[in-house]
């Protein structure tokens, strides 16, 4: 071995050492997003949710149908095996950035054969070449390892991402449900009550024939009747159209389900025992504050990146070469070539591009921040605009059931007592409207508290275990600072 490869290698093994010891600034949490409280604004009763309890929340409302129709929906739905498929691409990127560290090693081989001079001078002869090529760029100033980091975040921003999706789409599957089961209730209180109407207006052909009122009363009970009536196709396409939405989001055609939907059921109602997480738990169980917090921490190794391409790039190549005439000689120590090079390539002047990419850099990571901070504040409002909702529609549904008993009591009476003469037929149709609409907004509001329901526990991060759906350990941190709640 000669002095100069001595040499040679003596270098590569100081510039191995010197890439070892480099490092580049870690990728922590985001700053300081917001303050939060430690309880909600809304005074509503709760217990203590832990994770666990959200991540099926469906299955709270004791559906067998609506746990069917969420399931199959996380497993088909479109949406949700685009995400998947994109969390595939994201881990994949990250493996080709995970290479980037490694050295590259290529072979070669070749078979030529030669002719020179004519006639009797003329000399035929074969040439056989085989060789191994190595590279590897050294990671002195951490260029690529910020590019690995990047990478790693940008798997775990799609991974929470994944779960906003499922989260979304568990949600809008049991809001169509609910409206799906509202509309079958209001159908059905729509032909109750126009089977009451078809009889009041019998009675009343019936006093019209004994000459007991005149033919304005009969007229007023067959348009009451007939403005019943009309609901029923407008209620029956509501069904139908749902019930479209719900095949759809269970990624099958539009009609697939409506036999099955078809069947009438009741409205899901939550249990009354409410699980609600606190302030800052449900911004880690959040997907969508998971995934943004991720992006930033793709952002800043970006930043990171483009500083250390600021700085020269190190590279340690080497070749190892066979060269012979005949292909047994190929292995003949004579024959073997070989290199060693280092090599230390930087810009002298580039206009300053390098130092605007590192600014470009550091604007894409303020961007992030404030997106970051935005979702959180998002989140917060959501939690407890749906806590506001639930609260006060569990209110008016109270009251709207005493008066749609009440009115139902009143309809009766004013029956029986026209039938009996007491009362005129105006008295009628007044108590038999109000019925109708007071039945028809308490099947409106019993479907408003179990969708306020839905949006809580979508609010809360509900529909998604944040440790198994990235398939990898997340160690989310969120940033935040705790406020006792006022007095």
């Amino acid at each position: 071995m000669t002095r100069s490869t001595i040499g040679m290698i003596a270098a590569a093994a100081w510039l191995l050492t010197a890439a070892g010891c480099a490092s580049v600034a870690p990728v922590g949490p985001p700053p300081q997003a917001v303050d939060v409280s430690a309880q909600w604004a809304a005074d509503i009763d709760a217990t203590a949710a832990m994770p666990a309890s959200l991540a099926q929340w469906w299955q709270r409302f004791g559906d067998a149908q609506l746990s069917r129709l969420v399931e199959r929906a996380l497993q088909a739905n479109t949406s949700v095996n685009s995400a998947q498929a994109a969390l595939r691409e994201a881990r994949a990127l990250r493996d080709v950035s995970a290479a980037g560290l490694l050295p590259t090693l290529s072979g070669s081989a070749s078979a030529q054969r030669s002719r020179s001079g004519s006639g009797s001078a003329k000399t035929e002869y074969n040439t056989f070449q085989a060789g191994l090529d190595a590279n590897w760029e050294l990671d002195v100033f951490g260029g690529q390892r910020s590019i690995l980091q990047a990478s790693e975040a940008n798997v775990l921003a799609n991974a929470a991402s994944l779960g906003d999706v499922q989260v979304s789409i568990a949600a809008e599957v049991a809001l169509d449900y609910i409206a799906l089961r509202n509309a079958q209730a209001r159908l059905g209180i729509a032909r109750a009550n126009l089977a009451s109407q078809r009889e009041t207006l019998q009675i009343t052909q019936w006093r019209r024939q004994a000459g007991l009122v005149t033919s304005l009363d009969v007229e007023q009970a067959l348009a009451s009747a007939e403005q019943t009536a009309a609901l029923l196709p407008a209620l029956q396409k509501t069904v139908d159209q749902t019930a479209h939405a719900l095949s759809v989001l269970a990624g099958q055609a539009p009609a697939a389900l409506s036999a099955e939907l078809g069947v009438v059921g009741p409205v899901p109602a939550a249990p009354d025992g409410l699980a609600l997480a606190f302030p800052a738990e449900t911004l880690r169980q959040r997907a969508d504050v998971r995934a943004a917090e991720f992006e930033w921490s793709a952002a800043r190794a970006r930043v990171n990146q483009a500083e250390a391409a600021r700085w020269p790039s190190v590279s340690l190549g080497g070749s190892l070469g066979l060269s012979s005439l005949t292909l047994g000689s190929l292995t003949d120590g004579a024959s073997l070539v070989s290199s060693v090079l280092g090599s230390v390539t930087g810009s002298l002047f580039d206009g300053g591009a390098a130092r605007a990419q590192v600014g470009a850099q550091q604007a894409a990571l303020e961007q992030s921040l404030q997106n970051y901070r935005s979702v959180v504040l998002i989140a917060l409002s959501d939690v407890e605009d749906a806590l506001v909702a639930l609260r006060r529609d569990r209110e008016r549904l109270a009251r709207l059931k005493d008066a749609a008993d009440a009115a139902a009591n009143a309809a009766e009476l004013a029956r029986q007592q026209y039938a009996s003469g007491l009362v005129d037929f105006q008295t009628v149709l007044l108590t038999q409207r109000t019925q109708l609409g007071a039945q028809d907004d308490v099947a409106s509001a019993s479907a408003d508290v179990s969708s306020d329901h839905v949006r809580l526990y979508k609010a809360l991060g509900g529909g998604w275990s944040p440790d198994g759906a990235s398939g990898a350990s997340t160690q989310a941190t969120v940033r935040l600072t705790t406020t006792a709640a006022p007095h």
